[in-house]
């Protein structure tokens, strides 16, 4: 099986514990931007931001590393990125 052991991965940020750095974007600007309102929301996968609360977007195994970087040096510790088949997070404020 191709990618085995590699789960799909998709992450998305809690604006409410965003504090609008940046650094996400700095590391993965394929994958964050910043809105008007100063706070970081994930993008789709054809560039359009996503303002849902809660929205997730899957994470490309080739930005995996980016991703998990600015999971790590996000000060809000807002950004979660989680496996899609069992929603366990694997990077982020809420991993094992």
């Amino acid at each position: 099986m191709q990618n085995e052991g590699l789960s799909e991965l998709e992450v998305w940020i809690d604006q409410d514990l965003c504090t609008g750095d940046g650094i996400c974007v700095q590391y993965a600007p394929e994958v964050f931007e910043l809105d008007i309102d100063g706070l970081a929301y994930v993008k789709s996968a054809d560039d359009e931001l996503l303002q849902d609360k809660g929205a997730t977007t899957p994470v490309p195994l080739t930005l995996l590393n980016d991703v998990r970087d600015s999971a790590k040096e996000c000060p809000g510790e807002c950004i979660h990125v989680r496996r899609v088949s069992d929603k366990v997070e694997v990077h982020g404020p809420d991993a094992e």
